[in-house]
């Protein structure tokens, strides 16, 4: 799995990358958290939940149907009051960051895979190409030489490119504008 600053920093770039109204500074943080939540999963092991269970790591949690629950819930929640297309957005921005999150960890080069389809299919995926170094699991071994090196291949592979994307939307909307 990339580290949760990679995590949170690809749901900042969406959101930056997009301009409305509904994406305030509030709704980009809520939107980071989502990017990281599906990781909450690793509780699980505490518990004698297996890495390959459904509730394991990279399981459920990482499915696109817990990115849906978890955005609609959201919203059905915090934002009931907002206008439907104002819903709409929001949705679909708290379930991009969301699965984003899954998305991201199917391009590691370790762990399972990602159970995207959980839980109507449990099978695993992971991308052909998987350039980013998996990051460890626990805080205190990312302050390792390990640790250093993949935040170095996130750089390359998930900082960089969500830079370009942001940049590059910017530039369309300006040529769009101007």
């Amino acid at each position: 799995m990339p580290s949760a600053v990679s995590h949170a920093l690809v749901a900042l770039a969406i959101g930056k990358a997009i301009p409305h109204n509904e994406l305030t500074w509030r709704v980009l943080f809520l939107g980071m958290f989502c990017s990281i939540v599906p990781d909450f999963d690793v509780i699980g092991f505490r518990f004698g939940i297996h890495y390959g269970d459904v509730w394991g790591h990279r399981g459920l949690t990482h499915s696109f149907f817990f990115a849906a629950l978890l955005s609609v819930t959201l919203v059905g929640v915090w934002y009931r009051q907002k206008e439907p297309t104002g819903r709409l957005v929001l949705c679909l921005y708290f379930f991009v960051t969301t699965a984003s999150h899954g998305v991201l960890d199917a391009m590691t080069n370790g762990g399972l895979g990602v159970a995207f389809l959980s839980p109507f299919d449990t099978t695993r995926y992971f991308f052909g190409l998987r350039p980013v170094a998996v990051s460890p699991i626990g805080v205190s071994e990312s302050f390792t030489a390990y640790g250093v090196q993949v935040l170095a291949s996130e750089a390359l592979w998930i900082w960089l490119p969500s830079a370009a994307l942001f940049l590059a939307c910017r530039l369309i909307q300006r040529m769009k504008s101007g």
